[in-house]
């Protein structure tokens, strides 16, 4: 943990023990001259502890995130037993406006950190964002969905060879924690060359609020905190029946046919080899064709979209094959 400051400043605001403040985070303008602002939450314990760093909506059309850390603000989960809870409820309010994953010039939020201040405005918020505000916190909390109609089981992301962020991920302690290795230029791989341990949740699929997906993330959120001390004694932390599964190796199926695409089973279910997964057809009665598993294992995303293309990413699986190693490097969501 880093060295205890009494006065907490951020973005030149200074915030004491104790206090509760809200700070716009003022990157740019929209062409209509309209500031566009970040609100900053930022809840003090007037007791000595961490900072916990709680972010969703790097990606704007990712609604499921949204939710939880609003939650999170609703309920005063956010207030903090001791240390200090900074949330960020929409990071890339630019997408956000627009219901889009990029900023308005088609740049991915998290494919442009550590960011540059002159560089392209994804870039310049990934500048201040991490020279400004990361620096602050002990551990980070963030959430992610499925892109377009992927839509992922309730999964925390970790680095393989991260025994730190595996206990983590165990705590929280959400169905499923994927190895899966940092991509370049994201969130995630600056905390891990900052020493920053990060929690990357998944869950759910874009433009979409999901009931059962948020409350997976507040619960996971409380079991979190829990473990640090921070969280008030007036909240329930309940444990789900089963620990986590723990997937080392993964593997992406895609579409070997273009055409109708007709699920059969649910994410989060555990297949056996050869069974079927959907059905392709053509609309006119004259194709069918199945997709089986490979392999025995859990089903951890499935695209729901009525339509694919030949080589679209239809299902995300665990896998004990090693051949399945040149899939297992590719992250199309996070």
């Amino acid at each position: 943990m880093k060295e205890f400051v009494k006065t907490l400043e951020i973005l030149g605001e200074k915030i004491e023990l104790g206090e509760s403040r809200t700070i716009d985070f003022n990157i740019a303008k929209l062409y209509t001259s309209t500031s566009i602002e970040i609100p900053i939450i930022i809840e003090r314990s007037i007791h000595p502890g961490p900072t916990v760093l709680i972010t969703a909506a790097i990606h704007g059309d990712e609604i499921n995130g949204v939710e939880i850390v609003r939650q999170l603000i609703s309920r005063k989960i956010n207030k903090p037993k001791r240390g200090t809870i900074i949330s960020i409820p929409i990071l890339n309010v630019f997408g956000f406006l627009n219901t889009d994953r990029a900023f308005p010039d088609g740049r991915d939020l998290n494919r442009s950190f550590p960011g540059n201040r002159r560089g392209s405005l994804a870039s310049r918020v990934a500048y201040f964002f991490t020279n400004e505000i990361l620096p602050h916190a002990d551990y980070c909390v963030d959430f992610h969905t499925g892109g377009a109609s992927r839509f992922n089981a309730p999964q925390v992301r970790i680095n393989p060879g991260d025994e730190n962020l595996l206990k983590l991920a165990k705590i929280f302690n959400v169905p499923f924690s994927v190895y899966s290795k940092n991509l370049k230029k994201t969130y995630r791989s600056t905390c891990g060359k900052k020493g920053i341990p990060i929690i990357l949740f998944e869950g759910g699929k874009s433009l979409e609020s999901n009931t059962q997906i948020v409350n997976y993330g507040v619960r996971g959120t409380k079991r979190f905190l829990y473990y640090l001390n921070m969280l008030d004694s007036k909240f329930n932390v309940t444990n789900p029946s089963r620990d986590t599964v723990v997937i080392e190796k993964s593997r992406w199926i895609r579409a070997q046919k273009s055409g109708l695409f007709h699920l059969k089973i649910k994410c989060n279910e555990l297949v056996k080899k050869g069974a079927t997964l959907a059905t392709i057809t053509d609309p006119y009665g004259k194709m069918k064709f199945n997709v089986i598993a490979p392999n025995k294992g859990y089903v951890i995303n499935v695209n729901q979209a009525p339509i694919v293309h030949q080589g679209d990413a239809i299902f995300h699986m665990s896998t004990k094959d090693d051949q399945a190693q040149g899939e297992e490097m590719e992250n199309i969501d996070e």
